[in-house]
């Protein structure tokens, strides 16, 4: 089972208090490059996987999807999202990614915005969720880039010049990673690049676009503590399709 970290008191709020949790999609720097990965949404059926607050759910709804069904293992995010979302074509489900399979051959679009992280057996998911779409179907998602996950040490070091540096550190040994985020001992898993694509590919899923990515110029300045972000990619973004 997946660790169910969103629902420890100390986690959920600290959760609560960051800009995209308190502001939603617009309070997430990715967002408008992950908005323009995804198909057009009218008429369309919409799997949410991970869905939090529903952020992704509600605006799904809004750009006229004909239904959504939003995803969690957490209840703590499932009373939220069910209590700020209005909308009737949306409805929620309480599941473990782990082992969740959703009705096969219903969806048109399949999202996920930084969950996949979180899952063991990702490629059990990965082809349930093919399975769950139907034929040309999209997934569309985000994960923490594999540098992010990959350190032992997640802190900035300095080089000889003074400059911040990003210790990667077993790379290739992949697996399970615990670090202190919030809360103590929360538990991800560490992929390279080429697992995560091997693994989508391995599924039955075409690769359409890949973003390594990192806050851009314009981002910067608006927010200049996001400088240093420019030094590696934070977020790794993937769409595909079924074939």
């Amino acid at each position: 089972m997946t660790q169910n970290i969103y629902d420890d008191e100390t986690f959920f709020a600290g959760y609560s208090q960051l800009p995209r949790s308190v502001h939603g999609l617009e309070g997430a720097p990715e967002w408008p490059v992950l908005r323009g990965m995804l198909p057009a949404l009218v008429g369309r059926q919409v799997l949410d996987l991970g869905c939090g607050f529903g952020w992704f759910s509600g605006f799904a709804a809004g750009e006229g999807a004909a239904s959504v069904l939003g995803v969690d293992v957490s209840e703590k995010m499932l009373e939220r999202a069910r209590r700020e979302t209005a909308d009737s074509r949306v409805a929620y489900d309480r599941a473990d990614l782990e082992s969740y399979a959703p009705p096969a051959g219903v969806f048109d679009l399949a999202y996920s915005s930084l969950a996949f992280h979180y899952v063991e057996d990702l490629a059990g998911l990965f082809g349930r969720v093919n399975r769950a779409l139907k034929p040309g179907g999209r997934l569309v998602c985000s994960v923490e880039h594999p540098i992010m996950t990959a350190p032992a040490r997640q802190e900035w070091l300095a080089d000889a010049d003074g400059r911040a540096t990003w210790p990667v550190n077993g790379y290739n040994d992949e697996g399970r990673r615990v670090n202190n985020w919030l809360a103590e001992g929360v538990v991800k898993r560490h992929r390279t690049i080429g697992s995560y694509l091997d693994l989508l590919l391995g599924a039955g899923f075409r690769l359409d676009r890949l973003v390594e990515w990192a806050p851009s110029p314009e981002q910067v300045a608006n927010e200049p503590g996001w400088a240093r972000e420019r030094e590696r990619p934070f977020f790794l973004l993937l769409a595909a399709s079924r074939a």
